[in-house]
């Protein structure tokens, strides 16, 4: 097994930027920490606090600097291009946040530069990387459930986190930014199967009356090639202080020969605290009873980070230092991904199914 030091460079000191730059600090394989972001002042504190040795303004002053071998982009999704194909124009392995991007513009731009400069790109859908699904993934791996027939998965958040995002971008809806985890999912559960047509509807209301775009409620049914129907759902709408502290959710897999039930709501872990509960994606917010095990991301415990993204993080500097499998969201299934969720919300605009593989 190869053995190979590596320097990563973080680009964007947000939560999840300050997450993977903190643990990726930590590797034992990392030698070489850089990190940016657009505030300067947030990127020194990051560097502070990861032990990075170099930190900027400027993202290409980072991705360029020669002790770097590899580059997270962290960045919000709208500005993921320019730093992605900088990485790759210089050989570099790259991971980035999902979605590819928020458009598919944006995402066949990557996809471009993936192409023409052989580029080494893969996509944190953290999903993959929470024990449980892995769990399912090996369960259909030996085929315990025989051929999917159908199958559905939702996820229910509270408006909290909800508006949060919103702030961010507009344009990050709970569709295009969230229920993309769960099209990840059952696309990877079916793989060799892909999604060919979508249906659905939404509910507006609270997010409208917000000055936002965004739906309520969306509900959805994706048609594989072979006919298989999966039912996708997702709510960020839930009251404020609902106790979740991030995804609460449940996804069913129905096979010829077997099914497969997770129930990944948490609420078989509940906290409740006169002094407040904080909520790690909303750091203003706190709820006094929580859902323990419902921060999507994963938690700090006894000074280190456990978790789906840990999990990811972790796999993904092994395998670029000792060629380690990993199983991150490959280009091509992210744009996928990317492609699936626009036709959803386009079936919520026209009341119409939408073909995959026609825009």
């Amino acid at each position: 097994m190869q053995r190979r030091h590596l320097g990563i460079a973080v680009i964007g000191a947000g939560r999840i930027g300050t997450l993977r730059a903190r643990i990726a600090g930590k590797h034992p394989a990392v030698e070489f920490l850089a990190v940016s972001d657009r505030d300067p002042a947030r990127a020194e504190a990051l560097a502070a606090t990861a032990n990075a040795q170099v930190h900027s303004a400027d993202n290409d002053n980072v991705i360029m600097h020669p002790s770097v071998t590899a580059v997270i982009v962290s960045t919000p999704e709208s500005e993921h291009v320019a730093p992605i194909i900088t990485a790759l124009e210089r050989g570099l392995p790259v991971l980035v946040e999902k979605p590819l991007g928020l458009s598919l513009q944006d995402g066949d731009r990557i996809m471009a530069a993936v192409a023409a400069n052989k580029g080494n790109l893969r996509v944190g859908y953290s999903r993959r990387y929470k024990d449980c699904f892995l769990r399912t993934k090996e369960q259909l791996v030996h085929g315990r459930l025989g051929r999917l027939i159908g199958g559905t998965a939702r996820v229910y958040n509270s408006r909290a986190q909800a508006f949060a995002i919103l702030k961010r971008d507009p344009h990050a809806t709970p569709v295009v930014d969230v229920l993309t985890y769960y099209v990840d999912l059952m696309c990877w559960f079916m793989e060799g199967n892909p999604p060919v047509e979508v249906v659905a509807r939404g509910q507006t209301g609270i997010f409208r009356e917000a000055g936002y775009g965004a739906h309520d409620v969306t509900w959805a049914i994706m048609t594989m090639a072979d006919g298989a129907v999966v039912n996708l759902g997702v709510s960020y709408a839930l009251p404020a202080r609902y106790p979740t502290l991030g995804q609460m959710d449940r996804v069913e897999l129905l096979g010829a020969e077997g099914t497969m039930i997770v129930d990944d709501d948490h609420m078989d872990h509940v906290l409740f605290s006169e002094r407040g509960v904080p909520h790690a994606y909303v750091p203003d917010h706190k709820v006094e009873m929580a859902f323990l095990g419902s921060n999507t991301a994963g938690d700090w415990a006894l000074g280190d980070f456990w978790g789906p993204l840990g999990n990811e993080t972790r796999a993904w500097l092994d395998h670029l230092a000792t060629g380690a499998p990993c199983y991150h969201t490959t280009p091509a299934e992210a744009r996928l991904n990317l492609e699936v969720t626009h036709a959803i919300e386009q079936a919520v605009a026209t009341g119409q199914a939408v073909r995959i593989g026609t825009q």
